[in-house]
């Protein structure tokens, strides 16, 4: 779905069941108070099995400068969620998904970051498949890594501090869901 220039960087506001309740722009609604909205995170898998994770830009205005899951991000109002998956992981990444999986549709948390500022959210999380290396866009992340989901396990359970409290939170739901592809998904891929 194509979204109009006009709210084209607004978040949807939703209440407590996931309802769109109202729309604000994204430079404004993350604070001290902020509302519940919608946004998604992405697990970026490759051929072997690793995971991308990424640590967040320096001047990310919550969580800057930590490790996190491949790539996070707020859909348009109206616009479908895997639809921004796809943009999210072009413009951040410079990379294409596939095998695009929603593993945890109705994850939700609230976190507060060392500096005051809430991340409040409804955040259905994906995981997806790249062919591609990634060229991360540098205002959005400052360093990346391909690892082990077993290296990420052990990181997350021995020292959360030291990722995004949403990471710390969805790892240990996600142990079904981050596999190495068989041979037979590999050849499937588009």
């Amino acid at each position: 779905m194509e979204i109009a220039a006009e709210g084209a960087d607004d978040v949807t506001l939703v209440d407590d069941a996931g309802r769109p309740v109202g729309r604000r722009a994204r430079a404004t609604v993350h604070d001290r108070a902020t509302p519940l909205h919608l946004a998604f995170s992405c697990y970026l898998l490759r051929h072997d099995g690793q995971l991308l994770l990424t640590r967040r830009a320096l001047s990310k205005p919550t969580w800057p400068g930590v490790w996190t899951n491949s790539f996070c991000g707020h859909p348009r109002p109206g616009e479908d969620v895997t639809d921004a998956v796809g943009r999210y992981a072009a413009k951040e990444l410079g990379v294409a998904v596939s095998h695009l999986t929603c593993v945890l549709p109705d994850f939700r948390y609230r976190a507060v970051d060392a500096s005051g500022v809430v991340e409040n959210e409804i955040c259905p999380v994906f995981v997806a498949r790249t062919k591609d290396e990634p060229v991360p866009d540098p205002t959005e992340v400052v360093e990346l890594r391909w690892v082990t989901v077993e290296q990420v396990r052990d990181v997350v359970e021995r020292m959360p501090f030291l990722v995004s409290p949403w990471m710390s939170l969805q790892m240990p739901r996600l142990r079904e869901h981050l596999h190495q592809p068989s041979a037979a998904e590999e050849v499937a891929a588009p």
